[in-house]
């Protein structure tokens, strides 16, 4: 089957963000004080909806609690831009080696609303992306939701259309609608993780993602 359109994971997978997003975590919790939790914790559960990805640093977190541990937190996240420096080396030879051959483009984020369209604007990356769907207006991943919506709105089945992502949160979505996926160990999720979801290949470079995908695109 030949693949007609390619769905990306924004931060880990396209942007170096993760470090910096469970940094802020981290900030906004000691301004509050909450009991602290290791860059690592913190780094696994980037790709989530915040709500989520709180619940599972904090359990039992109330309503209250979590609506000011995000306002800390996106004070610290919005201090700083992400900048053409911030995308992942080769990524922009990639997404031109997919437009050249056809292929559509669609980014499927735990991110919010605001924070995507503030990183495809200052990234530089938002003229290569058709469709974008946040956490944050639609179920956070591993809810398949987002990926429905995007199907919906190309008129394409899961079969003909591949995920991509640095999370087992990506891979489980693709997993449960039947959607082919390619994981990236290059963000926040270990090439174990990423591999449990049965994924079509697990890659280590972006010049490798660039190759495997040119190869599904063009595949019969």
């Amino acid at each position: 089957m030949k693949y007609q359109a390619v769905i990306f994971d924004w931060d880990g997978t396209l942007v170096d963000s993760v470090d910096h997003i469970a940094t802020c975590l981290q900030l906004a919790a000691a301004e509050l004080n909450y009991p602290p939790r290791t860059l690592e914790q913190c780094r696994h559960i980037v790709g989530l909806g915040m709500v989520e990805a709180l619940n599972l640093l904090y359990p039992g977190i109330q309503e209250a609690e979590m609506l000011a541990l995000r306002k800390a937190y996106g004070v610290h996240f919005f201090a700083r831009e992400t900048l053409p420096e911030n995308v992942f080396s080769g990524a922009h030879g990639m997404l031109d080696g997919l437009l050249s051959v056809g292929q559509r483009l669609a980014v499927a984020t735990g991110k919010s609303r605001p924070g995507l369209d503030k990183g495809l604007h200052t990234s530089g990356l938002g003229p290569y992306f058709e469709l974008t769907r946040c956490a944050d207006e639609t179920a956070s991943k591993p809810d398949p939701t987002m990926l429905r919506q995007i199907l919906a709105a190309w008129d394409l089945p899961p079969e003909q259309v591949i995920m991509v992502g640095d999370t087992s949160f990506d891979l489980e979505m693709a997993h449960r609608i039947g959607m082919p996926a390619v994981g990236v160990t290059w963000g926040g999720h270990q090439r174990d993780s990423l591999q449990a979801w049965q994924p079509i290949a697990v890659v280590d470079e972006m010049q490798q993602l660039s190759r495997v995908l040119a190869g599904l695109s063009h595949s019969a």
